[in-house]
């Protein structure tokens, strides 16, 4: 019986066209063999070139390991990695390639938790660049992949003080460059009202946690040598008397995703106006 004989389809690694002219290579369905990914990988590339595809996103589970410096060596390049896969890129086109870069950004989250005696809840690290200072901060930490701001302020100040907290509203965001690994970082200053609940300190990253009132929280030499930790702390005692408005989240939908999220936007301001012009129409 004759070998059987693969036809050039056979060759073709599978996957879908993207929305802007590219190809997203199926990462399931992929040859575990070298020296059979190679053929393939270079039959595909001549099939896409020859179809005036543009991206090509070739996705390497970790169990694929062996596969990346072959990918390379066809001129791909690496683009993101997570813990359990590499994201490989090639631009055949002969246009200037298009393709978005990796996230520019990680993001933050800060708590400002106000209580009904105008106090703040403080911590002091267990670890981080105040570990040992005596300095009280406010709990922070970074949001986690598909998790909204508001729960990921308040997942915060839950897992380092116990305190369960409702977000009143977004006060102000801070955008601060090369902060890690070359990466921007996006601050998200949120202010919280506690609900009742106890301090219950996560030992493993805080040291203490505790009330204290917003001028002595103000008043700390670590925050009056900092303009941005003085203005925060100005920020929330205008708010507190109403004199500073900041953003609250409303769940809307969005376009053509059919699930919706959170618009983070001045809620009262314009709720009021819509309410004017409807009595005005």
């Amino acid at each position: 019986m004759a070998d059987c004989i693969p036809s050039d389809g056979d060759l073709i690694l599978a996957g879908r066209d993207d929305r802007y002219g590219g190809f997203i290579v199926d990462s399931t369905s992929l040859p575990s063999d070298p020296s059979t990914f190679l053929e393939n990988l270079r039959h595909s590339l001549l099939q896409w070139k020859s179809q005036s595809k543009k991206g090509i996103w070739l996705k390497l589970p970790i169990e694929n390991v062996d596969l990346v410096p072959l990918a390379v060596k066809e001129g791909f390049c690496y683009h993101h990695a997570e813990k359990d896969y590499l994201m490989l890129t090639l631009w055949i086109a002969e246009t200037p390639s298009t393709l978005p870069s990796n996230a520019s950004h990680q993001v933050g989250v800060g708590a400002m938790v106000i209580n009904d005696e105008n106090k703040v809840l403080v911590v002091q690290e267990q670890t981080g660049p105040t570990k040992g200072s005596g300095v009280w901060k406010m709990p922070t930490g970074a949001v986690l992949q598909g998790e909204d701001i508001k729960d990921a302020v308040q997942r915060e100040v839950k897992e380092e003080t116990g305190v369960d907290a409702e977000l009143v509203e977004i006060l102000g965001v801070r955008q601060a460059h090369d902060v890690s690994f070359g990466k921007s970082d996006l601050f998200f200053l949120c202010l919280l009202r506690p609900l009742p609940s106890d301090i219950s300190v996560e030992e493993s990253e805080i040291a203490a946690a505790e009330w204290i009132s917003l001028d002595d929280y103000r008043s700390q030499e670590f925050n009056t040598k900092s303009s941005l930790l003085t203005r925060i702390a100005d920020m929330v005692a205008a708010s507190l008397k109403g004199e500073y408005k900041g953003f609250g989240a409303e769940a809307l939908s969005f376009g053509f995703r059919n699930s919706g999220s959170y618009f983070y936007h001045n809620i009262n301001d314009i709720n009021s106006y819509l309410e004017q012009k409807k009595s005005t129409s």
